[in-house]
């Protein structure tokens, strides 16, 4: 293992002759890579309780809706009844949209993994000699980025910012499609 190797941690603060701004940038990404897997594993695993609790909600509240539809209309209930299927009805839209707003999340922690790989991916460019000059190398970085983008709007972002338009017009343009795309959920 060479000494490039060894080192870990910034030399910035008592730069020697073996100092070098690829390594000190490498640390960085590295540091943004595990931040991002750190905050989608603890929202991760929230949103999944979160998710099962809701889905079992709906599962009742439909079961309740059910059974009070079954119970006979007298004239002490029938008033009782339809407040409560109604009121049932309400907390069921209620958790419905919840549940959309948890697929939501879903689509950014994946968007996340997506933005993690990718900076992982510059990482190990920028750290190898061999591969950081070749025009060749950063093609290829480029494809394996724009085949991790799952829709048409995110690949039509990438494409503008490869063919030269700036980051925050790209994002903007982005942004403007998504809101009149509106509320449609994409897993994926």
């Amino acid at each position: 293992m060479s000494t490039a190797e060894e080192r870990r941690g910034s030399s910035a603060q008592t730069p020697d002759l073996d100092w070098s701004q690829v390594r000190e940038t490498v640390l960085m990404l590295e540091l943004a890579v595990g931040q991002i897997d750190a905050a989608m594993k603890e929202g991760g695993s929230s949103v999944e309780v979160l998710t099962d609790s809701f889905t079992s909600m709906a599962g009742y509240m439909r079961l309740m809706v059910g059974a009070l539809e079954k119970l006979p209309d007298s004239p002490a209930t029938v008033e009782l009844k339809a407040t409560l299927i109604d009121q049932a009805g309400e907390v069921a839209s209620r958790v419905q949209r919840s549940i959309i707003a948890f697929q939501f999340y879903d689509k950014l922690s994946q968007r996340l993994a997506h933005v993690s790989l990718s900076l992982e991916a510059l990482g190990g460019l920028v750290v190898d000699q061999r591969k950081i000059y070749s025009p060749f190398e950063w093609v290829a970085l480029q494809e394996k980025i724009r085949a991790k983008y799952s829709t048409r709007e995110e690949i039509e972002m990438f494409n503008a910012v490869m063919q030269g338009m700036p980051v925050k017009e790209a994002l903007e343009h982005y942004k403007a499609e998504m809101k009149v795309k509106g509320d449609d959920v994409e897993l994926f």
